[in-house]
């Protein structure tokens, strides 16, 4: 590809992550704009890593590298010292992203709301980091911003981000609109060479209500529309000539009507236990427990002691839901292999997925399985998309509609360029894997030699000409 012959700057690479959107959903009239944008030519399925799950996935995209190598192969990581499991909380650690690598090539760059931004060296970049109590309690909403006093300005100007529309019972688009809002504010303030906007909307009744519900299709269109306005804002900048956006997507969705619960059947086997945890209910003792399922969505990382590890397998293999349950071949094969992974791995069945709970009776759940609490769960909880007759969260795991983690045909993401300086052409033999999108955006930017990244997958536009040049 000759379309790193002139100056980095002066292209333009814009990144949508629109988490949840698959081909089918381009051309079937409830994505118009996005479809305007893309055509066949130049969009393809996208194979997510395994397991389909936000960080790991995010992570894959930005690097260039699978679970095996960067590590983050669920959204959560189980410390096996101090035998605590955190959601949501690591740092960056030595995981450099594109926009890193970019930057300390000398290129503009942003990022805006992706897992672990806290600390990157992007010129730009915003996520959420409210202030609490030592309870979780959000005392204040503010974000973490490069420059700063970024936010400060954004909030003036915005109002501030609404964190309550971004997960829970009240999930809905004013999050994914104050987000893209933000992402124009970075356009006209710094002029990035690369930005990445993660927009999350269509994740939220995906989950609820399933991907072929019609609130999900109305969810489609919504998101559509958003970007239809960013889109017509990157049109009327001085630079869209030399735009080039990238589509991108991190996972499709299974319809599920079956919740999964291996910490039960490990409690019922004698491998888990638990202790009062000082509010009437039961919390899970991971200090004393010979086993315990780290749940996320449709994969489950399984921490056991050696001893009893055969146990915990064929205590779980019999799980109704389960689809495999994988040992150290298996993960092997499914690129797991890391020591944050767990001694063995779950698979739920396509129409089911795990739930992190232990106890029976509702009376028994510890108090913060009721609450918004996403760092003190120490398992991925949807049910907070929905309002519990006990608390801001429901207890009905009944009502997922949707989940993902499994890497199947039907459910694979979009990958699509488009935009005035866009290659002529994306023709991939077979699905995009996950690991090509990093270097795909290296070549657009024209630094591929100058990024100090260790790349597993080849750039996709290798000898593919820019329609720019």
């Amino acid at each position: 590809m000759t379309a790193s012959s002139g100056p980095a700057a002066d292209r333009r690479v814009v990144v949508l992550d629109v988490v949840g959107l698959q081909s089918d959903h381009l051309g079937g009239g409830h994505a118009p704009n996005l479809t305007e944008l893309l055509d066949e030519e130049h969009t393809a399925d996208l194979q997510p890593p395994f397991p389909a799950v936000t960080v790991p996935s995010q992570t894959t995209l930005a690097t260039g590298r699978s679970p095996a190598a960067h590590g983050d192969v669920a959204n959560g990581e189980y410390d096996r010292d101090a035998d605590a499991v955190a959601f949501w909380e690591r740092d960056r650690g030595d995981r450099t992203r594109i926009w890193e690598a970019a930057a300390d090539a000398g290129l503009t760059t942003g990022a805006l709301f992706f897992q672990h931004l806290v600390g990157t060296n992007a010129d730009v970049s915003v996520t959420p980091s409210p202030i609490e109590d030592e309870d979780n309690n959000i005392l204040e909403m503010n974000c973490w911003t490069n420059p700063d006093g970024l936010y400060d300005d954004l909030e003036a100007e915005y109002g501030h981000f609404p964190l309550h529309n971004y997960w829970g019972p009240a999930a809905n688009e004013r999050s994914s609109e104050w987000i893209l809002t933000a992402a124009r504010e970075a356009v006209e303030r710094f002029d990035p060479d690369l930005l990445w906007v993660y927009v999350p909307h269509l994740d939220y009744d995906a989950q609820r209500h399933g991907p072929d519900a019609p609130e999900t299709d109305a969810a489609l269109e919504t998101v559509d529309e958003l970007l239809g306005s960013f889109l017509s804002f990157l049109r009327a900048d001085e630079r869209w000539q030399e735009t080039v956006v990238n589509v991108v997507s991190e996972y499709g969705f299974h319809s599920v009507e079956t919740p999964v619960f291996p910490n039960r059947a490990l409690r019922q086997a004698g491998l888990l236990s638990v202790a009062d945890d000082g509010d009437g209910g039961e919390e899970v003792d991971l200090a004393r427990s010979a086993a315990f399922a780290m749940v996320d969505h449709q994969v489950a990382h399984v921490y056991a002691d050696s001893d009893v590890l055969a146990d915990a397998r064929e205590t779980l293999e019999a799980l109704d839901g389960v689809a495999e349950v994988l040992g150290d071949r298996g993960k092997t094969a499914r690129g797991i292999d890391h020591p944050n992974a767990g001694d063995l791995a779950l698979v739920a069945e396509p129409d089911a997925w795990f739930q992190y709970y232990w106890w029976d009776a509702n009376e028994a759940a510890p108090s913060y399985a009721t609450d918004m609490d996403i760092h003190a769960k120490p398992g991925f909880d949807p049910c907070e998309l929905f309002v519990g007759d006990a608390g801001l969260a429901s207890l009905d795991p009944t009502q997922i509609g949707g989940s993902h983690g499994r890497v199947d045909e039907e459910t694979l993401g979009v990958y699509g360029l488009g935009g005035p300086a866009a290659p002529e052409a994306l023709s991939p033999d077979g699905p995009v894997d996950a690991r090509a999108v990093a270097p795909t955006i290296a070549t657009l930017l024209g630094v591929e030699e100058r990024l100090e990244m260790d790349f597993e997958a080849a750039s996709l536009l290798s000898g593919v000409r820019s329609t720019s040049d």
